[in-house]
């Protein structure tokens, strides 16, 4: 039995812990409940209390199955105190007072002092407990008799009672057959015992005897009536009712009458008694559990009410965060992509073929002509700080979205412009008499080689780069002098974009990995006062969740399942970089989670219209030649970017983005345009959806689609070289703009 009651030890911990967390008032009844439910699941002896209003004989019928008078018995209510009889030697009795106080005396006539109700009907209030020990063999078995007051006399009587029965294994409800279950009697019935799970009860009628022949078998109709109404859950075979004259046995008892003891009942009640006790004992789970349960229900209940909404408010807080970081995180994306590709495009611009490519005809034909400078300063410098300025567009972006590191400014120095060592001329009456030697650029060799022999100089340039002839061989002593001239102009720029090329990718490298902490981001701290609702929150599901697991190890039944515990909250911090990939995987990889945005063409006929709405961003600069479809859907592409990002920026800032993320992820883009309310309304949509060629109540994404392709095909830039298609062009966009405007509203 010992090792049973250990068993339990975890149960009753998860109890305890629960309780606490609920900071329940400690005179609570549910705490009561919690204390008496925990000290008998771990009591190892089976108790048996007798429970009945006072004056129905229960100390009576304790003595008479004791066989002595043990317990004080009177004619008026007596019993001030719980009386536990248990197993002992001899007799004696253990009295223990609230301020620790142990009193032991031999026998029972202490219990006049502190057991009885005093003068005015009361308990004393300074007895904590009251134990008898008693030498009797059906004790040793391991019971205990619980003499309890008699009810509906006090207050404090019934809640002691009340209290008391719920530790007990099996209750002996005494009934009066003179007046059998008052009103008071049905109450306690259903409110003590039935309702807390306690049904392993036996009704036991008292002063049968002292009824008329003829009233005796009325009450005894009566008593099967109750005793097959109430639903006991004893061994199979055993009757939930008996009948004992308490004062006629118990003075059988005291005479050695065993005649008189059973006539009396005592012994059939007995004999049934220690029957039952020795199966339920065998039980004692099927006994004990169901009155755990119905408190466990009620701590579950309360830690229920406490959880949710916690939970409520903490989940909303994640949701909301997870929501902003995804927002950020797609914007992220967005950044990384457009300042990749900027990236790219610069890497790709030092490229020394590139340069050489570009610009080394007209910078060589410059150094001639002793204008490098202005050409530097007018083109080479002008197109590098465009593709400068591009790069640090999406790190501003960057800064402005995140908050996290102001970027530096990007930038490539030039060059020293280039000097050069010419040859000796030729003796000729034609030739300049000036004596060679080193000439800076800013000095100038048009002077030196002027008229027709500076002419000569530069055509002889174009010459070599275009038949790319620039190797030095055995004809270079019979090369003109003018091709001479040319091939050390070729050489000082090709040295010239080469420091360029190699310094500009140094440190066009060097920033690119310092512009990493400028697009990555970090979530922010959990605001104190939800960190404390967190952590609450957890003991609260930690506690919920063990008592489920020692409810089901002990094989008592809950209604109520285990919370998924609330994570710790730990704020968002970047991945670690991986390798860096091109600009292409990425948009590639990033083309599944963007999304397209209403591209506005700005004309000079829609800026003052549409000036409200756009974005600030500045359109591509129209080309001086007519551009091919795939430039036009790459500035395409770049203004969707810079839309969408302008688009995140406004909905962070907006009241509305503190919405539920649930509300916040709720996809429009399959639903079809709000349906129009007149008919000036409705011809006005029909005549959109005719303009983009789409059939009516198409979804938001094929409205979206059929602009793009559109745009990309009626762009008017692709017409800048037919004045009369251009127009047309405008007219169509303006046409299409005010459609989709129409219909994305």
């Amino acid at each position: 039995m010992q090792k049973q009651s250990e068993s339990y030890q975890d149960l009753v911990n998860a109890l305890k812990s629960a309780s606490k967390l609920l900071n329940l008032e400690r005179n609570s009844q549910l705490v009561q409940d919690i204390n008496t439910i925990s000290h008998y699941l771990t009591n190892p002896n089976f108790q048996i209390a007798v429970f009945g209003p006072f004056n129905h004989g229960k100390s009576t019928l304790l003595n008479a199955i004791l066989g002595n008078r043990t317990l004080p018995i009177d004619l008026i209510p007596t019993t001030g105190a719980a009386i536990t009889v248990k197993y002992g030697s001899d007799l004696r009795t253990r009295i223990m007072l609230r301020d620790g106080t142990e009193i032991y005396r031999s026998g029972t006539e202490i219990l006049q002092q502190y057991a009885i109700l005093d003068g005015n009907r009361q308990m004393r209030q300074d007895v904590a407990s009251v134990e008898v020990f008693c030498p009797h063999p059906f004790l040793a078995r391991g019971i205990e008799l619980l003499d309890l007051p008699g009810t509906n006399d006090r207050e404090a009587q019934d809640i002691l009672v009340r209290d008391r029965l719920l530790s007990t294994d099996l209750v002996v409800q005494l009934l009066d057959a003179r007046k059998l279950m008052t009103l008071g009697e049905r109450e306690n019935l259903r409110d003590w015992l039935l309702d807390r799970g306690i049904k392993t009860v036996i009704f036991v009628a008292n002063f049968i005897n002292l009824l008329e022949p003829e009233e005796q078998q009325q009450v005894q109709n009566r008593l099967l009536f109750v005793a097959e109404s109430f639903r006991a859950e004893l061994p199979p075979g055993f009757s939930n009712l008996y009948r004992v004259d308490a004062l006629p046995a118990l003075r059988a008892r005291l005479k050695g009458d065993a005649a008189g003891a059973t006539s009396s009942g005592l012994a059939t009640f007995e004999a049934a008694l220690q029957n039952i006790v020795t199966i339920l004992q065998q039980n004692r789970g099927d006994v004990r559990l169901p009155r755990v349960q119905a408190i466990a229900s009620q701590i579950q209940l309360n830690l229920q009410a406490k959880i949710d909404p916690l939970l409520k408010e903490v989940k909303s807080f994640d949701e909301k965060e997870n929501a902003k970081i995804e927002v950020k995180q797609k914007a992220a994306n967005l950044i990384q992509q457009g300042l990749n590709k900027s990236f790219t495009e610069l890497r790709n611009w030092l490229e020394l073929t590139n340069l050489l490519k570009k610009y080394q005809t007209e910078a060589t034909v410059a150094i001639a002509e002793d204008k490098f400078k202005t050409w530097q300063i007018g083109t080479l410098k002008k197109d590098l700080s465009e593709l400068q300025l591009n790069i640090m567009k999406w790190l501003y972006q960057a800064y402005e979205f995140f908050k996290e590191e102001r970027p530096e400014d990007l930038s490539i120095p030039l060059p020293s412009e280039p000097q050069i060592t010419l040859p000796p001329k030729p003796g000729s009456n034609n030739d300049l008499t000036e004596p060679a030697g080193a000439v800076a650029v800013g000095g100038g060799i048009g002077w030196l080689l002027g008229g027709p022999v500076g002419a000569a100089v530069v055509g002889s340039i174009s010459y070599l780069l275009n038949k790319n002839i620039q190797e030095t061989d055995d004809k270079s002593a019979q090369e003109s002098y003018h091709q001479q001239v040319a091939k050390i102009c070729i050489g000082v720029t090709e040295d010239y974009f080469t420091e360029l090329s190699n310094q500009g990718l140094a440190i066009l490298g060097e920033f690119e990995y310092k512009a990493k902490r400028v697009t990555r981001f970090s979530g922010s701290p959990e605001p104190l006062e939800i960190a404390h609702k967190r952590q609450d929150l957890q003991q609260l599901q930690i506690s919920f969740n063990q008592l489920v697991q020692q409810l089901s190890k002990a094989k008592v039944p809950t209604n109520y399942q285990p919370y998924r515990e609330t994570p710790k909250y730990i704020p968002y911090t970047p991945p670690v970089e991986k390798e860096q990939t091109t600009y292409s995987q990425k948009e590639k990889a990033n083309n599944s989670t963007s999304s397209t945005y209403r591209y506005s063409y700005k004309t000079a006929e829609t800026n003052q219209a549409n000036s409200n709405q756009r974005v600030n961003t500045s359109p591509p600069p129209k080309a001086s030649t007519s551009p091919n479809p795939a430039e036009v859907d790459t500035n395409f592409r770049n203004w969707e970017i810079d839309q969408e990002i302008a688009r995140m920026k406004a909905e962070m800032r907006s009241p509305g983005y503190q919405a539920n993320k649930q509300q916040q992820k709720t996809s429009q883009s399959n639903k079809a345009p709000q349906q129009p309310k007149t008919q000036a309304e409705k011809d006005k949509i029909t005549r959109a959806y005719s303009i983009l060629g789409l059939q009516p109540g198409v979804s938001i994404n094929e409205v979206k689609q059929a602009y793009k392709s559109l745009v990309k095909k009626w762009h008017p830039d692709l017409f800048v070289n037919q004045p009369q298609l251009q127009k047309q062009a405008q007219e169509k966009m303006r046409l299409i703009n005010e459609a989709y405007t129409i219909l994305s509203d």
